[in-house]
């Protein structure tokens, strides 16, 4: 058999995800440190990455995403959950929405109260602010020169967002014009990463003008199928590329920025978990933690859909002529509805007085629309009517589920079990809130614009119809995290430490939204930039 070859370096990050890409950008600032980024997707240079409107494309695509399935979920009805994750350069920043939400104070707060110094939001906003480029310039909150674009889409957004602005207000929530200031609660515009009306992705922002230096190299299209160990060290990562495998050993140190699947994947295959399961698919336990891959969080939620008596972005984005239309526009101008999300609008707002902060995160999507068919279509479709959407989700769900490994095959998904709506609060606060969306949809900013609600449909009022409903359309929002849990102690759960070293093992470190120990509110990509940024602090500090 042929020897497999053998790369040095100083740390060898693998995966080049919106955490990665920060990490590796950042440690390779330092010219004494050789960093290698260790990708299994491919380019980014893809229609579908590069036009912000494009992820409709990429929801599906067999190359730029990994396309994981869940188990049968009894929280779902039995059904499965679809949970694209993206398997290119720029990880899921590359694929996403692109909406930019930090979440709110008292999350980071509770991470530090709960064992974890230096993770409270006061110790964070300086990370916040030193990614970030804002458009309306730095403040007390923002940054203003930082590797990643962040656009306010309120002057562009679609009228019908604005109607529902306006709607809400009158319903009487607060208007917010900054979900990433002094405070998340309310409702207004999203704020998407873009820049020059192109994606700005973890890639974009951070690693392609970082890899102008000669101490980082970037392996593409290259599998890790486990980390090496010189006892509980580690001392490199095992790599297939091409057919071929080969060795990139890490004189530093190790950092997996995987995610929340790959991460937890990958310390199993290497024999960090539950020492029993690993051994009886074969593989050699290195180290008892069995709670690699538990304390799995995510965002579900599910849609009222409305017909509505106007154009929407369906008349837009759908007939052939329309969307000839529109890309003539984008290709001229870099702007136009191809250079937005369709998630404009929404908010953060509190299901009822005895809630302490907002418990519910509200989308508005001025488009409706039939999910691609996989296998079959890779393009999600806009329903031929005018329609639109408003959605809804818990900020902070309390049921957890798990993964773990099928087999020794790296190249097998794992099995995902996420036990949505297994806490009955998550369901209650779900069903309680048909109303508080409906209460929008009733003034008169939206009403006078409302042919029909379609879904669920006026008449299914009664929570048993509700929750039929809501188990039938329920949907995750694509924001995993958790399952490699940060903590002071391994005993009580944690897998890493709050330095982010892997409890129990040396030279290895977990940087990505795996080590959330509870979830953020909103959007997820943001947090994951945050933690690549100190996670690269952290390293720097001990190297």
């Amino acid at each position: 058999m042929e020897a497999a070859q053998i790369d040095h370096c100083d740390v060898v990050v693998v995966g080049a995800g919106s955490a990665g890409c920060v990490v590796a950008a950042r440690l390779s600032e330092r010219a004494d440190l050789a960093v290698t980024v260790v990708e299994a997707g491919g380019s980014d240079r893809s229609i579908w990455v590069r036009m912000p409107i494009g992820y409709g494309g990429a929801f599906y695509h067999p190359t730029l995403n990994w396309r994981y399935y869940t188990e049968p979920d009894e929280g779902l009805g039995g059904r499965k959950a679809y949970w694209p994750r993206g398997k290119v350069v720029g990880g899921s920043s590359s694929i996403n929405a692109m909406v930019y939400v930090r979440g709110q104070a008292a999350d980071y707060d509770g991470w530090a109260a709960a064992g974890n110094p230096g993770w409270s939001y006061r110790d964070l906003l300086p990370y916040f602010r030193r990614l970030e480029s804002n458009v309306t310039g730095a403040s007390e909150w923002r940054g203003g020169d930082g590797p990643i674009s962040v656009r306010d889409v309120a002057a562009a957004a679609h009228p019908l967002s604005h109607a529902f602005v306006e709607a809400a207000v009158q319903a009487g929530f607060t208007r917010n014009t900054d979900f990433n200031g002094a405070d998340q609660e309310g409702v207004g515009f999203f704020q998407v990463t873009t820049r020059d009306g192109l994606r700005c992705s973890a890639a974009t922002g951070y690693l392609h003008p970082a890899l102008k230096r000669r101490n980082l190299t970037l392996l593409t299209d290259a599998a890790v199928t486990r980390i090496l160990f010189d006892g509980t060290r580690a001392i490199g990562v095992e790599v297939v590329k091409g057919g071929a495998t080969r060795r990139i050993m890490a004189r530093r140190e190790v950092v997996l920025s995987a995610g929340a699947i790959g991460s937890p994947q990958i310390l199993q295959l290497s024999g960090v978990g539950d020492p029993a399961k690993l051994a009886g698919l074969g593989i050699t336990p290195v180290l008892d933690a069995p709670t690699v891959g538990r304390n799995l969080m995510d965002h579900v939620g599910f849609d009222l859909l409305y017909e509505a008596t106007v154009p929407t972005l369906n008349q837009t984005l759908g007939p052939l002529f329309a969307r000839g239309l529109a890309g003539i526009r984008y290709l001229a101008t870099r702007d136009g509805p191809l250079s937005l999300s369709v998630n404009q609008a929404g908010g953060f707002v509190r299901g009822g007085p005895e809630r302490a902060r907002p418990n519910l995160q509200l989308y508005f999507s001025p488009l409706s629309y039939t999910r691609a068919v996989p296998g079959k279509r890779r393009l999600t479709q806009p329903d031929r009517f005018p329609g639109f959407m408003i959605g809804i989700s818990n900020t902070h769900p309390k049921s957890r589920g798990w993964l773990h490994i099928r087999s020794a095959d790296p190249a097998a998904a794992p099995e995902i079990h996420p036990h949505y709506y297994s806490e009955p609060e998550d369901l209650e606060e779900l069903i309680d809130s048909v109303a508080l969306m409906r209460g929008i949809a009733e003034q008169a900013p939206l009403k006078r614009v409302i042919k029909r609600e379609l879904t669920p449909g006026p008449e299914v009022t009664d929570r048993g119809a509700l929750v039929a409903y809501i188990r039938a359309t329920t949907t995750s929002v694509f924001h995993p995290c958790g399952t490699c849990a940060m903590g002071p102690d391994a005993a009580a759960g944690a897998v890493v430490d709050p330095a982010l070293k892997v409890h129990g093992l040396t030279g290895l470190r977990v940087a990505d939204a795996s080590i959330m120990p509870a979830i953020t509110a909103g959007n997820l990509n943001a947090p994951s930039l945050m933690v690549g940024e100190k996670a690269a602090d952290l390293i720097r500090a001990d190297l």
